[in-house]
């Protein structure tokens, strides 16, 4: 991260901050060690964040390992100043965002947050969000829209059963046809996340994002979907799934979950979970339900 003073003077607060939520965690302030207290943070996206917030929250109460809080931005337009979440609280951020920029200030608060060993959850458009921001887009891997081009950096997928990293063609970053179910593909079955879920399984209606590309640094892609060039795709199997390395901390990067339709769908919710512990702590403990989606079968959540 390349600081100037105004940034390593925020820095210190923040280092202060986690000194001191340090002490109460130590202390026994927090109820439960094994809960994982997870921040989601949305307000603005081009997606319908209000209809999928409350699923991914319900997702992390529901389920014992996670305790979940939303912080919602300014709206569109509105002043972004106060927008400070006191991230070093959590033990992972989970990005439903994709809206104008955060304050500076809270900008190298996050930087620090996931740099000094925080898990963040990049979700569906949220990385679309911020092509401006270089230390995000070194985040998530790899992001789509907003302008980003070749200078973005490379495209990463893969061709033939072989990863590719594309930095001389030109083109934009982001794209998709129209929604449909498609299979996700492990590529990574030894990986924590990963361990035990089908080679192939089979996901409900979403959006296929495709030709995303970034700084592409230390990013694992766990998983692929083949855009189909029938639903107007790439013609390359591209990431659905990834990990990022940055600095000490640990990014889980996943592409679906468009709509509540594609949400609501077992192989979204286990994943997004598994990835969010993984995120959170290096390591997954959560078992794989026996209604996971299977190659042949999607899995809706029903509803209780």
């Amino acid at each position: 991260m390349k600081l100037c003073s105004r940034d390593l003077a925020v820095l210190a607060l923040v280092f202060t901050s986690q000194l001191s939520y340090d002490a109460s965690a130590a202390s026994g302030t927090k109820s439960n060690a094994d809960v994982l207290k997870v921040l989601i943070v949305d307000g603005q996206n081009n997606h319908n964040w209000e209809l999928t917030t409350p699923i991914m929250e319900r997702f992390y109460n529901e389920c014992p390992r996670f305790e979940a809080t939303v912080a919602t931005t300014p709206g569109k337009g509105e002043d972004m100043a106060g927008f400070r979440p006191q991230f070093a609280k959590y033990d992972a951020v989970v990005s439903n965002y994709n809206g104008a920029s955060w304050p500076r200030e809270t900008q190298i608060e996050f930087q620090a947050f996931v740099h000094g060993g925080g898990g963040f959850v990049s979700v569906h458009a949220a990385d679309n969000s911020f092509s401006d921001w270089p230390e995000y887009n070194e985040m998530i891997g790899l992001g789509g829209w907003g302008g980003r081009k070749k200078s973005a950096g490379p495209y990463l997928y893969f061709k033939d059963g072989e990863r590719v990293l594309d930095a001389e063609s030109a083109g934009s970053g982001g794209g998709h046809g129209p929604q449909h179910k498609f299979h996700v593909v492990t590529r990574e079955p030894e990986h924590p996340i990963m361990q035990g879920l089908p080679s192939s399984w089979l996901h409900t209606k979403d959006e296929l994002y495709e030709r995303l590309r970034g700084p592409a640094k230390n990013v694992t892609i766990l998983a692929t979907a083949f855009a189909s060039p029938d639903k107007r795709g790439s013609g390359r199997d591209e990431p659905m799934l990834m990990t990022i390395n940055y600095g000490e901390g640990r990014v889980f990067h996943t592409t679906l979950g468009h709509v509540d339709y594609s949400m609501h769908c077992v192989g979204f919710r286990e994943t997004l979970l598994r990835g969010t512990e993984w995120a959170a702590t290096g390591t997954v403990t959560l078992p794989i339900p026996s209604e996971f989606p299977t190659a042949d079968k999607a899995s809706p959540i029903r509803s209780k």
